[in-house]
């Protein structure tokens, strides 16, 4: 066993929770508390990946690879656009965690798990994350937000376990690209994620692309903004993401942040 002494606790508390199904994205928050779980309970640990109009393909079908290295059961539920949400709401997150926790819980409880995990860390308590509420109201078990593991130390101990996911950007479901009060259309979700799927292929990593209607504002990591001042890839970029559906295309001169459109929320 790894020698930390949060990674010590972390397998302590997942040890009294007996028999869990945890929320599992692929990311490197979920895999990383996936690979502590199946050490800490073997076999009484089953992954569960949302597949909706609003997460990407490419996402879903990672999350499929490395539930097969890490041998655990694993399970997909499809989940529609719920009629709550469909306007996109400020209470979004709130509501949709809601509405898949509880799929996710009445599962558990029927196939007889104890607990319903999620990946939240320490770090996820300083930025605007309705979800949490949510959360807290179903009674889902955050394993490592309960033992302070921040983002870097979960990076850093993902690492030392050999999980590829180390160093994997962070991503958030696509409902973060549309606007607050814009009808959600899945013909938008498709545009989104053809258009970032695209950009980390042309080596942009961190990038989000937030959708308006027919305008692609392109977000990516602040460092990486002066790549884009290239002729020949604003000419490639705007091709693509043309041919893709959008009529225009737009950079965001402040590069990527995370939650961008929370700043367009009333105080």
């Amino acid at each position: 066993m790894i020698n930390n002494e949060k990674y010590k606790r972390l397998i302590k508390y997942l040890k009294k929770l007996d028999k869990v199904v945890l929320a599992f994205s692929g990311g490197v928050d979920s895999t990383f508390l996936l690979k502590a779980a199946k050490e800490a309970l073997g076999n009484d640990v089953k992954a569960v990946t949302i597949l909706s109009p609003y997460i990407p393909r490419w996402e879903v079908e990672e999350a499929k690879e490395l539930v097969k290295e890490l041998d655990v059961e694993y399970e997909v539920i499809q989940v529609p656009i719920i009629d709550e949400i469909k306007n996109n709401p400020e209470d979004r997150c709130y509501l949709c965690k809601t509405a898949i926790f509880s799929m996710i819980k009445e599962k558990a409880e029927i196939e007889g798990y104890n607990y319903v995990i999620d990946g939240t860390n320490f770090d996820d308590t300083s930025d605007y994350r309705p979800g949490m509420v949510a959360l807290k109201e179903l009674e889902i078990k955050s394993p490592l937000l309960e033992c302070e593991l921040t983002k870097n130390e979960i990076r850093s101990l993902s690492k030392e376990l050999n999980l590829s996911t180390w160093d994997k950007p962070a991503y958030a479901c696509l409902l973060t690209r549309i606007p607050y009060g814009h009808e959600l259309k899945e013909e938008n979700f498709r545009k989104i994620e053809e258009a970032e799927k695209y950009m980390m292929s042309i080596g942009f990593r961190a990038v989000r692309v937030r959708c308006h209607n027919d305008l692609a504002r392109i977000e990516v990591n602040r460092k990486d903004r002066k790549r884009l001042f290239d002729e020949k890839i604003l000419d490639d970029i705007s091709a693509r993401l043309k041919e893709i559906g959008f009529k225009y295309i737009s950079m965001d001169m402040e590069g990527y942040r995370v939650g961008s459109f929370n700043e367009t929320m009333k105080k």
